[in-house]
């Protein structure tokens, strides 16, 4: 694909300053890219890479001046690039499965919607119902009277148990497990018994879910994952937990069971939760941090236990001064030690 930087300007509504008739051929990061590429720059503190990359052009913000490279002057430099990413890639997108393998297995009144394909040794069990446009790759398993909505995208060996709604334009990657059952137990004579994990999962339209994340069924309502909410891989959702619409949460976040996760929520990497609380809308938990208590909303909270940002930082310079401040103390105990004896001498 060769296109001309003014051409590449039409398609993200931007304003070409220098060359427009630059041959782009390409995209990549800034400090990857080479001659015929074209990157992007968002965050100020990499202006200084300008002068540095090979790329032939650079998409930017507005207020930039004085570009040394042609650039295209943009709103949001971010999502531009994201355009045009998608816009060259499309010529080299993997082609999804069509149609129905022969090794695919159906059940008994399974509703296909149109243009619906299944991959190889994909199996869907009973009373199942997908919409137009879904795609379910090999070895995935779709239990009993599960439903999902119209371009969805399964990717290979996904589990979704049964009794499941998933919305439209969902998108699952591999290893992941949606209504697995909810870790519930009652200890009687030392001995664990299992409670039985009776309700549903339900995921709204626009959900992207990663590789290999848990998410339990409700112990009897439905674990939620509200619509346009993204989650990386390795995450660990529990039993009757509800997430917001528009929240991230990022790798290796777990959170405990009947916990409520408002509207565009994002919880860092490693983030543990404990159960039974709530963290409220546009709320951020920093990476690391263990939360034993609910946040209100419009909160940016790190630490363990995680506190008010301003708080834990104002707490970890104490901890810093930890070292200095057991010197000074056995400084003045060995003074008063020394004063002791003396009084004691007199």
């Amino acid at each position: 694909m060769r296109k001309t930087l003014k051409e590449i300007a039409e398609l993200v509504d931007g304003e070409v300053v220098g060359n427009g008739d630059i041959i782009i051929t390409g995209v990549s990061g800034i400090r990857e890219a080479d001659e015929g590429d074209i990157t992007f720059l968002a965050n100020p503190k990499y202006f200084p890479l300008i002068e540095k990359t090979r790329a032939s052009a650079i998409i930017t913000s507005r207020d930039i001046e004085a570009p040394t490279k042609s650039v295209i002057r943009t709103d949001n430099p971010s999502l531009a690039f994201a355009k045009i990413v998608s816009f060259f890639v499309a010529l080299y997108e993997v082609k999804h499965p069509q149609g129905i393998h022969p090794t695919a297995i159906l059940g008994k009144n399974v509703a296909l919607g149109r243009d619906v394909a299944v991959g190889p040794y994909a199996v869907i069990e009973d009373e199942v119902s997908i919409g137009d446009k879904s795609i379910i790759y090999a070895g995935s398993f779709i239990g009993q009277y599960t439903k999902i909505g119209t371009d969805a995208l399964v990717y290979p060996n996904v589990s979704i148990r049964e009794r499941v709604t998933i919305g439209n334009r969902v998108i699952i990657h591999s290893g992941t497990v949606i209504g697995s059952d909810g870790f519930g137990f009652v200890v009687i004579e030392g001995l664990h018994h299992k409670i039985p994990q009776v309700g549903t999962v339900e995921i709204g339209d626009d959900v992207e879910i990663g590789a290999n994340v848990t998410i339990d069924r409700a112990r009897f309502d439905k674990t939620v994952i509200g619509k346009g909410t993204k989650i990386d891989n390795l995450v660990q959702i529990a039993h009757n937990v509800a997430i917001g619409e528009n929240s991230i949460i990022v790798a290796q976040v777990g959170i405990s069971g009947s916990t409520t996760i408002g509207k565009n929520v994002t919880l860092a990497g490693q983030v543990g939760v404990v159960g039974h609380i709530s963290i409220g809308d546009n709320a951020i938990v920093m990476a690391q941090s263990g939360v034993s208590k609910s946040i209100p909303p419009n909160t940016m909270a790190w630490g363990y236990p995680a506190k008010p940002q301003d708080v834990a930082k104002r707490v970890n310079a104490c901890v810093q001064n930890l070292p200095r401040l057991y010197n000074t103390v056995a400084e003045l105990k060995k003074k008063i030690e020394e004063l002791e004896a003396k009084l004691k001498d007199k």
